[in-house]
């Protein structure tokens, strides 16, 4: 089940952006980042205020620890939030940018970094993480760690992460924010968001650039 809420936009000073949540919770709406209003309707929704990247040090599927700014300083880098017992969201976004990674040449494939952190470290080990990317793209990250520091490094870049809950069979769902943050190789700066709704052909047109760091 997801759990979306909406933020209002004001056209002419500023837009706030979408807030989407995979799992099942209250909803809720907070203001995310200031748009340019010709990108607004755009499956990419690029920044006038670019967020910084978060400076998390977390667990990657090797054990080893793993520090997101200095590992992917100077790379193009996907950022998203999510979690492997995900029934539909987290698999798919993910699929979609596996798909679409693979229509760029090699030397741009080996250049990008995609980060999954995981919203619901209590299950999602490094073994676990490690398994299931490796379903998806064996050269994906995965992080995981202590909560409260992928809470905090969520909410640096406007995602929501909730504490996971039970639902109704007793199952557990993580409540979280379901955008792509594209952080630029020139400036490290998260300037372009998608949305859940982001396509494989959404992907597939804007790579090319978001490797050079440019606008999709």
């Amino acid at each position: 089940m997801r759990n979306k809420t909406f933020a209002a936009a004001a056209l002419l000073a500023a837009a706030t952006l979408t807030l989407t949540a995979c799992g099942s919770g209250d909803d809720s709406s907070k203001p995310v980042a200031a748009v340019s209003e010709d990108t607004a309707r755009k499956s990419a929704t690029v920044l006038d205020k670019p967020f910084e990247k978060p400076d998390l040090v977390l667990t990657d599927t090797q054990g080893r620890k793993y520090d997101l700014r200095k590992e992917t300083a100077g790379r193009p880098t996907l950022v998203y939030f999510g979690y492997t017992h995900c029934p539909d969201v987290c698999p798919l976004t993910m699929s979609n940018i596996a798909v679409a990674k693979k229509a760029l040449p090699r030397a741009e494939q080996d250049r990008l970094r995609v980060v999954f952190v995981t919203t619901d470290p209590a299950r999602d080990t490094p073994a676990e993480l490690g398994r299931w990317l490796k379903g998806i793209d064996p050269q994906f990250v995965g992080l995981t760690g202590d909560f409260a520091a992928v809470q905090a490094g969520a909410r640096t870049l406007g995602i929501s992460v909730e504490p996971s809950t039970k639902d109704k069979d007793g199952k557990a769902v993580s409540v979280h924010g379901t955008q792509v943050i594209a952080f630029s190789p020139k400036t490290d700066a998260g300037y372009v968001l998608y949305g859940e709704d982001a396509t494989v052909d959404d992907y597939t047109r804007d790579l090319p650039k978001l490797v050079q760091g440019r606008n999709p």
